[in-house]
Parts: structure tokens; sequence; C-alpha cells
């Protein structure tokens, strides 16, 4: 990749995380040729997990910021599937988000752009991706939001 993405990340005052390890009988991440698929990551920061709905514990901008915290997980992920070595990333191919929010809040795709957000500032054209933006009535340890991903490799 021809950005140096721990530059443009300390450029915007943000530092990746240590790649969460996983909580359960499943692997972090599973590369397959050029694919890389990136398990769900879960809305945290430095003061551990990002916790509410969306839509009465939490408005809009916050889930989105706990969006962008997924998003810097699954670079985290994406660069220890790579062994540090991020020039073998080359693109964002796909993510699937979820947000965790009460039956009437319409607004998950706002939510999300948090990650995709992230994602394109830092990456550029190559953090362009599909993706789905769902509810869910429950997520794991009711954080606010879990993303997972697909990256293409070089």
């Amino acid at each position: 990749m021809t950005t140096d993405i721990d530059a443009k990340l300390a450029e915007m005052g943000l530092e990746l995380p240590d790649a969460p390890a996983p909580a359960a009988n499943y692997v972090p991440f599973v590369i397959t040729g050029k694919m890389l698929f990136v398990s769900g990551q879960i809305s945290m920061d430095e003061n551990g997990l990002i916790t509410g709905k969306v839509g009465q514990d939490l408005d809009v901008e916050a889930g989105a910021r706990a969006a962008g915290r997924c998003a810097l997980s699954l670079l985290a992920q994406a660069r220890a599937a790579c062994d540090g070595d991020f020039s073998r990333l080359k693109r964002v191919v796909k993510l699937t988000g979820f947000v965790n929010s009460t039956p009437d809040f319409a607004d998950q795709p706002k939510v999300i752009n948090g990650c995709s957000d992230l994602l394109v500032a830092v990456l550029g054209d190559a953090g362009r991706h599909s993706r789905s933006a769902v509810s869910a009535g429950a997520l794991p340890l009711n954080v606010a939001v879990e993303i997972e991903g697909i990256f293409e490799l070089v």
C-alpha cells in the first residue's frame, strides 16, 4: 500500500490497539488465498467496552465513535495477520456492521459510517468497500457495535 498507515494514524492522533484475542472458540482472522477475513471486532477503547443500545443509551454520534473503535481493531487484526507488514494490505473489500439498537432505531448506516469513514481516511481509496449495516436486539457483552471485515492482500 502506498500510504504509510502507521504515519497516517499518528497524523490523525490515533493509535492501533493490540489485536484483541478471541473471546471464545474461534480465530481472530483467516487468510485464504489473497483474502483476509477478520472476525467481528467489538466496540472498546482504552477504558474498556463501549456498551449500551444506540437510540436509548447512546446517540448516533456516540455509536459512530464506537464503530470507529471497531475500525482500529480491524486494522490491528489486519496488521497481525500480515505479520506487522501493512504493505501486504491491498484494500478493504467488505464490512458487516451490527448495531445494538432499540427496535425503532433506523440510522444503522450512520453508526457504521464511523468505521467506514475512518478506514477511508486512513487508507484512501483502498479503504472504500461494500457494506451491510444491520440492527441487533443485543450483542455480546452488551457492546454497542460489532463489525467484521474482509480485506484483499497482495
